[in-house]
């Protein structure tokens, strides 16, 4: 009882702060006012097309995942589109990307993007779909050699900006969305080819979110591999490379906005699928 009473007591702006404060103890004041700064945006322009605003931590994310050699790529989460833009303008010219969203307003959002933001050379070669990511890999089994799983994520930064969102929160919401992440990721993996990459990554701050998911990963699939998240692919062409650095968590990166001139929070974590598949 004296724990579902805390639970419940741990709710709104107030329960938020606390929540928070005991996870990152000293530091939270300064990393939760910087949530409340701007984002280190960057401008992303390939040729004469509409220019893309996003946070640099997203590009740092996007350009981890390699994609020299791969032929099918898979964005899984995709809208609204930036990281997709990232993919498409470094994947190999005989490379396809499948860019995916659940979400039929957010889909749509996401094709006018690759639309107005990406030269009709690039564009031919990167279709569109409203899917649940969940659910894809009962049809799509080992049939992409890269996937990039931006997972939908507490996104505390949206939240303390929203002051609906904020009087809404409580710990449930992370539960619940660390359920449907691990959905997402197991069904990835399962859609990944033997010796590929997956890319998993959020804008969240809790480990539930983050390492804790990638560790349930871990223990179903033996052959799962960490791999360092080293920069793959140059973006110098079309956009500022001055891209923040990480923090090293348990498994995988993380760039938070107090330490990273405002980019982030950004989570991500690069998995090798081993040569031999296995569960």
């Amino acid at each position: 009882m004296k724990q579902k009473d805390k639970s419940q007591k741990m709710q709104g702006e107030q329960g938020f702060d606390e929540y928070y404060r005991n996870i990152y103890k000293e530091r939270w004041e300064s990393l939760k006012n910087s949530l409340y700064g701007e984002s280190d945006h960057k401008k992303f322009l390939i040729g004469e097309n509409e220019p893309y605003f996003l946070d640099s931590g997203s590009i740092r994310c996007a350009v981890t995942l390699p994609l020299k050699g791969a032929k099918k790529i898979l964005d899984l989460c995709a809208a609204p589109g930036g990281k997709t833009l990232i993919l498409a303008s470094c994947m190999d010219k005989d490379a396809t990307l499948l860019s995916n969203e659940r979400s039929s307003d957010r889909c749509a959002r996401l094709k006018k993007v690759c639309d107005t933001c990406l030269p009709e050379s690039i564009r031919q070669r990167v279709d569109v779909c409203c899917k649940d990511g969940a659910k894809m890999c009962l049809s799509n089994g080992e049939a992409f050699d890269r996937i990039l799983l931006d997972a939908p994520c507490s996104s505390e930064r949206h939240v303390l900006s929203s002051p609906k969102y904020l009087a809404e929160w409580s710990p449930s919401r992370i539960k619940t969305l660390s359920m449907a992440q691990w959905a997402l990721l197991s069904s990835a993996y399962r859609m990944l080819v033997p010796g590929g990459y997956i890319l998993y990554s959020t804008c969240a701050l809790t480990d539930e979110e983050n390492d804790k998911v990638i560790a349930k990963l871990l223990k179903k699939f033996g052959d799962a591999e960490i791999q360092m998240p080293e920069i793959s692919s140059n973006v110098s062409s079309v956009c500022d490379t001055t891209l923040p650095e990480y923090e090293k968590t348990e498994f995988g990166a993380h760039i938070l906005p107090d330490k990273a001139n405002g980019a982030g929070p950004l989570y991500f974590c690069l998995i090798k699928k081993g040569e031999k598949s296995a569960e």
